[in-house]
């Protein structure tokens, strides 16, 4: 594994703890040689993803669109900054370049990069590990209506091992390493 992408809000409005898990778990990938790529921001969590990486001697890539860059909320010392034009562009990017994905705690935006990454693994489009980590149960109901949509016949049981679940940055690299394996082959089975 060479390349982690982590999903995370730009609040900075958000309870120490998710700071906390932010940077702990920038450490622990910078101490296993994993670079990251994110969003590009330079604030809330995003900010503390980049700035804890940097300090910790990692590398950190930022996609984002121009447009944020216009009114400067990118961070300006990153390992790189890849600038795209448009929000669809950074997404596939950021998911493209990676080994393995982890959502943190985020609003909106997280969630649906997470949603989305979801649906284009069970569409056989992004193929590699999923990793949400549940700080304080932040994601419970998420992850409750994600179990509903399987246990309604929205998804199949398989589905279910889509993603994994760790209530900690300590537990992100095991979670990756014990992910099922994943391929093309999941469109076979993706409608019901």
């Amino acid at each position: 594994m060479q390349t982690i992408c982590i999903y995370c809000a730009s609040s900075t409005q958000v309870k120490a703890s998710y700071f906390e898990a932010t940077a702990q778990l920038a450490k622990i990938l910078t101490a296993a040689n994993i670079a990251i790529v994110y969003g590009g921001g330079a604030r809330g969590l995003m900010g503390q993803l980049a700035d804890s990486t940097l300090e910790a001697g990692g590398k950190i890539t930022g996609v984002i669109p121009r447009f944020m860059c216009d009114v400067e909320w990118n961070h300006n010392a990153l390992t790189e900054l890849i600038l795209v034009e448009t929000m669809h562009e950074r997404k596939e990017k950021m998911a493209m370049m990676a080994d393995a994905v982890v959502a943190l705690p985020g609003g909106c935006g997280t969630m649906e990069e997470l949603l989305e990454v979801i649906t284009w693994k069970r569409l056989g489009i992004f193929t590699k590990p999923i990793v949400i980590v549940n700080v304080e149960n932040y994601f419970e109901q998420l992850i409750a209506m994600l179990n509903r949509a399987i246990n309604e016949n929205f998804m199949r049981e398989e589905h279910r091992q889509m993603w994994q679940v760790v209530e900690n940055p300590k537990d992100v690299l095991a979670a990756i390493e014990n992910s099922v394996s994943w391929d093309e082959n999941a469109r076979s089975f993706a409608a019901l």
